[in-house]
């Protein structure tokens, strides 16, 4: 097994940190930059940055704010949030990040990760998915433009096609347990790790230290992503990472290696 990855994630709104719940009810969670200088003092793996109106109100993402952070880290940065098109892709990786992050765009037109994988490779290409479970479709329906679209697909269906398109890995969100840290949404990773064969990244609903390990252990994820703990100094990486560690699960530390 390869070693996990712990991933800080900045929600972006207005050039500050935010953090919210089921994606409403937004509340400021700092300075972008110095948090990114503070995850990565951490050891934190990768640092994930997405710009979460660009897509709403559609227009680009802030570049000269990624530049700030990339010059802070030197850690593999993702990006996302209002990418539309492969010139897009170019600009934010020129822009210092090392993947983006393709959701509503690459949904709109799943060609878009095709064309963009083509020419940059597989490995800097993540598709993210905002899921929410929906009773009447008996399954997990996709949700673009930030949470605030429901498109009446099926999640576990556009992971399948995702990957086809050439994406490297899945950043999945559970909108249902975004915030609540009650726990990832075990089902929906679990059901989505065991339908594609690429990395699957658990995102939303990390409250508790054991959570990051039912992740791993019970729903396979190969990465785990979280916000609110780190963003209010609950956790640190560290305490994550000696979590999954007792637990046998490898990870990198930033100043040994146990792996």
């Amino acid at each position: 097994m390869l070693a996990v990855r712990v991933i800080p994630c900045l929600d972006i709104k207005d050039g500050r940190v935010v953090k919210g719940v089921n994606f409403i009810n937004l509340v400021d969670a700092g300075d972008p930059v110095e948090n990114a200088r503070i995850y990565a003092e951490q050891g934190a793996d990768e640092l994930t940055f997405l710009d979460i109106t660009a897509s709403a109100e559609r227009r680009k993402i802030v570049r000269n704010l990624v530049e700030k952070v990339a010059d802070q880290i030197f850690i593999p940065f993702s990006v996302g949030g209002g990418i539309r098109n492969v010139d897009d892709v170019e600009n934010i990786l020129m822009g210092g990040a090392d993947k983006v992050s393709i959701n509503t765009a690459a949904f709109e037109n799943p060609d878009l990760l095709y064309e963009s994988a083509k020419i940059f490779g597989s490995q800097c290409i993540i598709c993210a998915i905002d899921a929410k479970w929906n009773q009447k479709m008996n399954d997990y329906e996709v949700y673009l433009h930030g949470g605030r679209t429901p498109t009446g697909f099926s999640a576990i269906e556009w992971a399948k096609i995702a990957e086809d398109k050439g994406a490297g890995e899945i950043l999945l969100t559970s909108m249902d347990c975004d915030g609540t840290k009650n726990g990832y949404d075990l089902k929906l990773t679990q059901t989505v790790v065991n339908t594609i064969s690429i990395p699957v990244i658990a995102s939303g609903g990390a409250g508790k230290l054991e959570h990051f390990v039912e992740a791993i252990k019970i729903a396979g994820a190969n990465a785990v992503l979280a916000a609110s703990v780190f963003h209010f100094r609950e956790f640190s990486i560290l305490q994550v990472k000696e979590a999954l560690y007792q637990n046998r699960i490898p990870v990198r530390f930033k100043y040994k290696n146990n792996t």
